[in-house]
């Protein structure tokens, strides 16, 4: 049953879109063009290069962490929303919504989001900015039959620039990451845990399905965003 629980979280067609914009991303930093937006996040471009490849390997694997009893599970369908195509897997013998975090999409994101706020001790400014971002999300995050939670597929993009660019223009790279990802990770999956049983999903997976392509593109997109109006590299303390 457990190895059922590794799938990719959107259709091979949207997971091929992801793969090329972290192709043509890694290309841009070799040729130096965006080599300076991951410097301001505090981190190499090789470093760059392992977080988004790890992010996008991580996607396919769900750390088992509870099961959920369930009035009946929905297996191997697609489902979309907001123009996005998520999978439901295939399973088989299934006892309920098995609650799961995901490597990819929560795993590495955590870890990356500790790393930035030790590294420039952002504690007090990193909170009020994933409050911030975890508000919006929540409000935006919509239960799904068969798939689990999902937020629009930008939301947590353009939600962190913003409110990364208000409370510190220097620090905005950092706080678009950790906000984008912690933010959402709350606002969606854990502050709804409770609606997960009625969903008939078979994986409930956090991090995964619903919210994967949205923190994965913060990574991208929102650090970029805060690193071109950001003034200078954050300097560690």
């Amino acid at each position: 049953m457990h190895s059922q629980v590794h799938y990719l979280p959107l259709t091979p067609g949207l997971f091929a879109i992801l793969v090329t914009a972290f192709v043509g991303l890694i290309i841009l930093i070799q040729l130096r063009i965006l080599r300076y937006a991951y410097m301001r996040l505090g981190i190499s471009s090789g470093a760059a290069f392992l977080l988004l490849l790890g992010s996008l390997i991580g996607s396919y694997f769900n750390i088992p962490v509870t099961e959920l009893p369930a009035p009946s599970v929905r297996t191997g369908e697609i489902v979309d929303f907001f123009g996005m195509r998520y999978i439901v897997p295939p399973v088989s013998h299934w006892p309920g919504t098995i609650v799961a975090v995901n490597v990819g999409g929560a795993v590495i994101p955590t870890l990356m989001s500790v790393y930035l706020v030790i590294r420039y001790r952002l504690l007090a400014s990193a909170a009020v900015a994933t409050a911030a971002v975890t508000f919006v999300i929540h409000m935006l995050a919509t239960p799904i039959h068969g798939l689990g939670i999902a937020v629009p597929v930008l939301a947590p993009v353009v939600t962190t620039a913003i409110v990364s660019l208000i409370l510190s223009r220097e620090y905005a790279p950092p706080l678009a990451y950790i906000s984008g990802s912690m933010g959402t990770l709350l606002g969606a999956d854990l502050l709804n845990l409770d609606k997960i049983s009625g969903l008939g999903a078979p994986v409930a997976s956090i991090g995964g399905a619903g919210t994967f392509d949205g923190i994965f593109l913060t990574g991208i997109l929102a650090v970029l965003l805060a690193g071109v109006v950001a003034p200078a590299r954050p300097r560690p303390v």
